[in-house]
């Protein structure tokens, strides 16, 4: 049997979803929700504009009811990207098209069988199971407070957004996902009337997540800013509470201060620091405008994630240097597999030990869930196997390297 067979047996610890009530258990879902509501989704509309755009929502077709026309913006007009094919083999699969194509003759019949299934408030359940996933770790962005164990099941866990934080210095600012931190902290029975009373209510904040199921805080920033945090001035930062337009260095100021403190406060609990890599706004997000927040918290351990696509050298060779650095591969292998297959064989070189890579799913719908995780077991096993086949490490090794990577060290990273 090849690695590939062999790790369709190991079950997952998924380190990274973006399951929620909403989306998850959703009533009224269909084959085009699916997919607009999936990386697929991206390829039509970005959920997440730059400067100057208008913004964009995804969500349910024009006038409610699906059309082929929208169907056929994803099979026929990018049905040959990653993420899109993906997402369209793992709805076949599930939905039993088995391997056939999505037509204009059978999408119809395959939409109601998509709105059959969600009429059972258990079918996202099983088809998690159905994926191997045993634990999974969800980031509920909507409500970053979410207790997800207690919505979603036990299956769950979650981490902390803390990008409404960043950029709270007044009571109206939000973030890139509309979270406000005073009304996230007032919900926690913390009013700050200062900025030092503003930072001394980060350590109540991360004190508060172990009630909550949560193993860990999220940095999406790059969705909002640049990721560096350097330059903390707390004079510059302080200046910039209460105001309703606080200065372009005022707000970073702010951001980097609150960031570099949650680092610290994290690295004192041993709570881990997930950092989105990569994508976002592009020119802000490459790993190396990360390294200084990281050379400063050589106690906090940091889960840089994405492979940091398209940057994946500059990310493999900070993590051979800094030795507070772990690997989530998640979501670059649904960018271009082609690409994570040549990254993942160099982390497998470079990494300093086999404990540094973890996966997820990075999904809305169990469906996408369920491919995500399934085309990282092939593309894994088969990197694997050719590492056997070249001699780089026997058999055993390749086993040993692919169980941590699906399983043991999420476990041990995230104390569960």
């Amino acid at each position: 049997m090849g690695l590939t067979g062999w790790l369709r047996g190991i079950p997952v610890i998924d380190v990274h979803e973006h399951h929620m009530p909403d989306t998850l258990l959703g009533k009224d879902v269909g084959l085009l929700q699916l997919l607009q509501e999936s990386y697929a989704g991206w390829t039509q509309e970005r959920p997440y504009p730059l400067p100057g755009e208008p913004p964009v929502t995804l969500g349910a077709a024009p006038g409610g009811a699906a059309r082929w026309k929208d169907i056929a913006a994803y099979v026929e007009g990018s049905g040959t990207n990653a993420a899109v094919r993906t997402m369209l083999a793992s709805i076949a699969e599930l939905h039993g098209l088995g391997a056939a194509p999505v037509t204009e003759k059978n999408w119809a019949e395959l939409d109601a069988r998509i709105r059959r299934r969600y009429a059972d408030p258990g079918w996202p359940a099983a088809v998690m199971e159905r994926a191997g996933v045993t634990t999974a770790i969800s980031d509920p962005y909507k409500d970053p407070l979410m207790d997800v164990r207690e919505a979603l099941g036990e299956r769950y866990y979650s981490v902390l957004r803390i990008n409404a934080f960043a950029v709270g210095w007044n009571g109206e600012s939000r973030d890139h996902n509309g979270q406000n931190a005073w009304e996230l902290l007032a919900r926690i029975g913390v009013q700050p009337r200062s900025f030092d009373e503003y930072l001394a209510a980060l350590a109540l904040l991360l004190d508060r997540l172990p009630g909550l199921h949560k193993v860990g805080i999220k940095n999406a920033l790059a969705y909002d800013r640049s990721v560096n945090f350097d330059d903390v001035d707390l004079g510059l930062a302080r200046g910039a509470w209460g105001k309703a337009d606080p200065s372009t260095a005022e707000r970073k100021a702010f951001g980097d201060v609150v960031i570099d403190r949650l680092c610290r406060l994290a690295g004192e609990r041993d709570i881990p620091f997930q950092m989105h890599l990569g994508s976002g706004l592009i020119r802000g997000s490459r790993p190396l405008e990360a390294a200084g927040l990281i050379e400063r918290n050589p106690r906090t351990r940091f889960l840089l994630m994405h492979l940091a696509y398209p940057w994946s050298d500059e990310l493999l060779g900070m993590a051979f240097v800094y030795r507070n650095i772990w690997i989530d591969l998640t979501w670059s292998w649904l960018l271009s597999p082609s690409r994570f297959r040549v990254a993942f064989r160099q982390a497998v070189d470079v990494l300093p030990d086999e404990s540094r890579m973890m996966l997820g799913g990075d999904t809305w719908h169990a469906e996408e869930a369920y491919g995500a995780i399934g085309l990282a077991r092939r593309l894994i096993g088969e990197t694997l196997d050719s590492c056997v086949k070249d001699r780089d490490f026997r058999r055993p090794d390749a086993e040993r390297l692919g169980r941590k990577i699906l399983h043991d060290n999420a476990a041990a990273f995230f104390r569960l």
